[in-house]
């Protein structure tokens, strides 16, 4: 007996039936399953121990033999064989059926396999299978078609005229007959040799045959195999059935299924035998066709059979597929032992690589450690004796527990794991309580919040889990996000509050303009009182350098900071902050970041808390100005009606001009409450400072909500005058639901959606690995700074860094380069060849790698986590995918409609991403030029002809209708790939007429423009 857990793949395929008959160990011939009343198998039955092995270990049914000793005796009085019960796992049965039935999966999937070799359409196909419809099989000497359809009444009608010289048939027996006659060999040829004259559309259709029968003639199985005379029938304990506590039954939905196949098979059997009238045979045959479908893949056709409460049965296909099948429930992902869930609670006294445990968890997961440190140092006998010791909490086991902790890391993970930062490891701290405490700074790669988070617990076993765990899980290594290269924990919330507070100047405070010989002495004397926090002073930082004009508060926050990068003489907000830490971490490396990170979270939450700020009613300050800009707006408003009214502008028109006017007045307003705030003004703050909410939140506060969109994303030229903190009217309330009723259904199928790309994404990325240091191509990709109109959005900079040079880099009028052929591009070199003038870099690409499989590390670069050369071995494509996912839930769902007549859907976000990834026709596409020359614009019938005249006389001819806008003019020259209206490109069309290159190029540019519409940012080689 071969072993069945071990094996290294798994394949589906055809099983011919003499295969079936092989596996199974007996026919199963009866629907019962077990005896209610002595609650044993029936014999004969679904469970039936003669076919499938007894219940108990080494007991026959009968009970005459009960021992090991008769291992392998087959029981003379009921027939089972003495063995283990184990063997109920994988003895298999089959079921001989009396009327062939065909595989759903060859007849419904998609394309039908059965009606590519036979070339009949699925509709024609699934009406003889069912039994509507006949099938010519043999036409004889008839000038009927073979495979022809015939209805009943056709039938009739050519039964009569021609007698029996013709055969035709219904049901899987006909499709049978059919595919037996195919001989794949000689299809194959015959259908390479239509191939050779075929064009377009029929071509397709070829090929697509082709493919089929390819795969048969490969693989040696016979196509009548696809239609069933026997069925497997699974082993019982893989669909058991268990008494409940009240004495009823639960049972495996697949025992119901082959319920229904062997009482129909058994009832045609019977009809069969008796010669029953055609017409009743024909129906049975039908449901027991439906009764395997059924079985094998519920709800493909028709409706899915249904339990008692209406809930449709599971199939074979189901245990198999999803999220809740064999594959994702058991095998891919299952629970662990030594693992545990908690709530998590802030630890702010934590250092960067330490989690609190608590105790009574971290008893119940290091058990088995704590119970071999209790025998090894004599305080337990035995290991029962220590396990004993250990449910008791005795007082000696805490003391062990603290040791078996200390050099052993646990690994937090919080689901959704969107990346790989979503799980990471931790020294644990044994406190007391329930709940798991975490460092504040790791909140952002986890996306966690203290809202009612939980985390899980797991631990690593063996030396080798730890020691992987310790040196590239630990939390202190994973500074620097794999999707951008900077710094994921940098401060964030409270810290960069209390940063931003203490780094603040305030003119006029106590103690301005006195001088300080050293820092030291400047801090003792805001200690005494004598200066304020946010004074403006003089100091003088070292022994003999000049004295530096700055606050008390900016020499308290650069004590905090490493001396190579002192001294910061700035106001610090999240982003000065951010950039801190990612030049600590390039100059000074991790350990120094770790320690000036922990640094900045005591300074910063020391010094919010010091500050007692909170939002107060009167910290929302409307500024007076508001009534005086709404009145100004109305009255532009009454104008552009008027000039309405008068038919001097159309709908569309008005419409645009209203929304502009109020979309001025908006911002208008939130000028002057910007103007009106007091810097101190802890709302201001907060929003200034990036430490939570943004201008437009505060805008909504103290000036006014602006305009809104309704449920179809047109937006309502009616505004909301009000602030939430006057209060809105009953219209404006109601105005204002739709957008925020549209924002809490778009995060629930954005998370789902995003998710849903992600998996798609690592499944085509999964096996891109760096395998070769270099692939010697010279080949590479031309980055160029990336610019919206005139303003620079992306820097040629941020683009080239970290990034090998495909050829030397010389800046114009100079002869010695900045950079050579393979050498990496770092932060200064970046900078340098910006400062120098170059326009554009020729860089090494995974796009041009010329590696065999995967990529080569001088192709892929810097590794953007590490911040070095990539190694060999990184699952760079895994990387990518989950940086390209991972930022998916915050891009927005919606289709905009950008109003006026044509109403044109601008398709954005992740629809948009996945429009991209999976090269579709966009809807609304453009036009592209195909050929070189000028243009030409006709009125034609519903909208304007544009004619492109090449130079050799070529032609293209477009008619674009009324409403959407060009992008050319007459007269203008064109290139081929030019687009000529506006709207969407398709990738198609690109590749067609540019080339690889650029269609690759367009697609990683629109797909980082929708990210960047977001702010998201990700680095290009993903």
């Amino acid at each position: 007996m071969q072993d069945v857990n071990n094996f290294d793949a798994v394949k589906i395929g055809l099983a011919s039936p003499e295969q079936i008959r092989a596996w199974s160990h007996g026919e199963v011939k009866k629907p019962e399953t077990i005896n209610y009343r002595t609650l044993k198998p029936e014999r004969d039955g679904l469970f039936d121990e003669r076919i499938f092995g007894p219940t108990r270990d080494w007991e026959c049914h009968c009970g005459k033999y009960k021992r090991i000793r008769f291992k392998g005796i087959i029981c003379d009085r009921c027939g089972v064989e003495v063995t283990r019960a184990k063997v109920r796992r994988e003895r298999m049965g089959h079921i001989s059926l009396a009327a062939p039935v065909c595989h759903i999966w060859y007849l419904k999937g998609v394309p039908s396999r059965i009606g590519l070799l036979l070339d009949m359409s699925p509709r024609a196909l699934e009406r003889v299978v069912y039994f509507a419809s006949y099938v010519v099989i043999d036409p004889g000497t008839t000038p009927l078609q073979k495979k022809q359809l015939l209805s009943e009444s056709e039938y009739r009608e050519m039964r009569e005229r021609y007698g029996q010289s013709f055969r035709a048939g219904m049901g899987a027996e006909a499709i049978r007959e059919l595919l037996a006659e195919i001989d794949v060999e000689k299809l194959s040829r015959q259908l390479r040799a239509e191939l050779r004259e075929a064009g377009g559309q029929k071509r397709m259709k070829i090929l697509k045959r082709l493919e089929v029968v390819e795969a048969f003639r490969k693989s040696g199985n016979k196509p009548t195999w696809m239609i069933l005379d026997v069925i497997p029938v699974i082993p019982p304990d893989l669909r058991p059935m268990v008494q409940l506590d009240g004495g009823r039954f639960a049972t495996s939905d697949l025992n119901d299924l082959y319920r229904r196949v062997i009482n129909r098979n058994n009832r045609l059997k019977r009809l069969l035998d008796l010669g029953a009238p055609e017409i009743i045979v024909r129906n049975e045959k039908r449901m027991l066709q439906e009764a395997v479908d059924a079985l094998i893949d519920n709800g493909r056709r028709g409706r899915p059979v249904t339990g008692p409460n209406n809930r449709p049965l599971k199939s074979l296909s189901d245990m198999l597929k999803g999220k809740q099948g064999r594959f994702r429930q058991n095998l891919l992902g299952k629970r662990v032992d030594y693992s545990g869930r908690s709530v998590i609670v802030v630890g702010p006294k934590l250092k960067l690589h330490q989690c609190g445990l608590p105790k009574e968890m971290a008893l119940e997961l290091f058990k088995p450690f704590v119970m071999k440190r209790l025998v090894d140092r004599n305080l337990a006998q035995n290991i029962k004796s220590a396990k004993r010791m250990v449910e008791r909490a005795r007082p000696e086991v805490w003391d062990v527990l603290e040791d078996v902790v200390r050099e052993h890391p646990v690994l937090l993970n919080r689901a959704p794991t969107l990346h790989r930062l979503g799980i990471q490891a931790f020294e644990p701290v044994l406190i007391e309580g329930k709940a798991i405490q975490v460092h504040p700074l790791v909140c952002t790669a986890y996306n966690a919040d203290f809202d009612g988070d939980q985390m899980a617990v797991h631990v690593p076993l063996s030396a080798a889990a730890q020691a992987e765990a310790r040196l590239l899980m630990l939390s202190a290594y994973n500074i620097l996000s794999p999707a951008y290269g900077r710094a994921i924990t940098s401060p964030t919330r409270d810290i960069v509050f209390g940063c931003y507070y203490l780094t603040q100047e305030k003119a006029g405070a106590r103690g301005e303009g006195k001088v300080f010989s050293t820092p030291t002495e400047a801090v003792m004397a805001y200690e005494a009182g004598a200066v304020e926090l946010h004074a403006r002073i003089k100091v003088r930082l070292t022994r003999d350098s000049e004295p530096v004009e700055t606050t008390v508060g900016r020499v308290i926050f650069n004590e905090a900071i490493p001396e190579e990068l002192r001294f910061i003489n700035d106001v610090c907000d999240r982003k000065v902050l951010a950039q801190i830490v990612s030049e600590a971490y390039s100059r000074l490396g991790s350990s120094k970041t770790v320690q000036l990170l922990d640094a900045l979270k005591d300074l910063g939450f020391r010094y919010a808390t010091k500050s007692g700020s909170g939002i107060a009613i009167d910290d929302i300050v409307i500024p007076p100005e508001k009534d005086r800009i709404l009145k100004e707006a109305e009255k532009q408003i009454d104008a552009i009606e008027q000039q309405y009214r008068r038919g001097l502008i159309t709908e569309g028109e008005r419409y645009q001009r209203a929304i502009d006017v109020w979309t001025k007045a908006t911002e208008e307003i939130t000028e002057a409450m910007l103007r009106g705030f007091d810097p101190f003004n802890p709302l201001y703050m907060m929003a200034i400072s990036g430490a939570r909410g943004n201008i437009q939140q505060i805008r909504q506060l103290a000036g006014m909500r602006g305009l809104m969109t309704d449920p179809s994303g047109r937006i309502i030229e009616l505004p909301i005058k009000a602030n939430f903190r006057e209060g809105l009217t009953v219209l404006e309330y109601f105005i204002s639901t739709h957008g925020q009723r549209k924002g809490l259904a778009d995060t629930a199928i954005r998370t789902s959606e995003s998710g849903y790309l992600t998996r798609r994404l690592v499944d085509v990325a999964q096996d891109v690995v760096v395998r070769d240091e270099d692939c010697k191509t010279t080949e590479g990709i031309r980055l160029t700074a990336i610019k919206e109109g005139h303003e620079v959005v992306v820097p040629l900079r941020d683009r080239i860094v970290g990034r090998v040079a495909a050829e030397d880099v010389i800046p114009p009028r100079k002869r010695k380069p900045i950079v050579q052929a393979d050498q990496e591009i770092d932060e200064d070199t970046a900078a340098q060849i910006e400062e120098e003038g170059v326009e554009s870099v020729l860089v090494r690409s995974v796009l041009t790698c010329k590696s065999r499989y995967g990529v080569c590390a001088k192709c892929y670069g810097r590794n953007l986590a590490t911040g070095k050369l990539v190694e060999i071995g990184e699952a760079v494509g895994i990387i990518a995918a989950q940086s390209i996912g991972e930022p998916g839930t915050q891009l927005t769902m919606r289709t905009f409609h950008t109003g006026g007549v044509a109403g044109f859907d601008i398709t954005q976000g992740l629809p948009r991403v996945e429009e991209l990834f999976e090269a579709r026709r966009p809807k609304w596409q453009a036009v592209i030029a195909e050929v070189a020359g000028r243009v030409r614009l006709e009125e034609a019938k519903g909208g304007r002809r544009l004619i492109v005249t090449g130079k050799d006389g070529a032609e293209q001819v477009a008619t674009i209708p009324h409403g959407v806008r060009l992008r050319v003019s007459e007269g203008d020259r064109v290139e081929p790939g030019d687009q000529l209206t506006e709207g969407p490109v398709n990738p198609h069309d690109i590749l067609r007429i540019k080339g690889l290159e650029a269609v690759q190029t367009y697609l990683v540019q629109e797909i980082q423009s929708v990210y960047r519409s977001q702010g998201v940012d990700i680095n290009d080689k993903h």
